[in-house]
């Protein structure tokens, strides 16, 4: 078997919960194309953590949102052929945001624009079939309030082209 070559991706994503639901988006790209995935996203040149996550929900929601909490880090690994790589490392920041503005809309459409738009899903709405392993994690930080030490590792992930 071939060594495994990682791509490593690191971003920042919001949960943002209204009457019990996740606002998700429709990610239009990467390794979870065609599945709901947590708005957010990677950081632009000197742009803090925080920037970039008010900024990449706004890109992909319409909200203007604030910042509750900084919940945690954590990591998921996952087959991904792309470029020369064999496999993703995603590490993602979550964090607790309010909405403090704006309205859910869809998203102006540019290169390197992942989203289609967001939509409100409850737990029993989503699975390894249509969601990202960021939005199962979100779903089950909000159960636990733990998003647990270990890398969250999928090795028969399907990138749905």
């Amino acid at each position: 078997m071939s060594e495994k070559r990682y791509h490593r991706a690191f971003g920042v994503y919001g949960i943002y919960v209204k009457d019990g639901k996740l606002l998700v988006i429709n990610k239009n790209g990467g390794p979870y194309i065609n599945r709901y995935d947590l708005p957010g996203g990677s950081l632009e040149e000197g742009e803090s953590l925080s920037e970039a996550m008010k900024r990449e929900f706004l890109e992909e929601t319409g909200l203007e949102i604030d910042i509750e909490a900084n919940i945690g880090v954590t990591d998921f690994k996952l087959p991904w052929l792309w470029k020369d790589f064999t496999d993703l490392h995603h590490i993602a920041v979550y964090y607790s945001v309010k909405k403090i503005g704006g309205l859910l809309s869809i998203p102006e459409q540019f290169d390197g624009q992942v989203s289609l738009g967001a939509v409100w899903l409850s737990e029993k709405d989503v699975s390894l079939d249509n969601a990202s392993p960021l939005v199962l994690k979100a779903f089950e930080w909000l159960r636990t309030r733990n998003l647990g030490v270990e890398a969250n590792t999928f090795e028969d992930w399907n990138v749905l082209n």
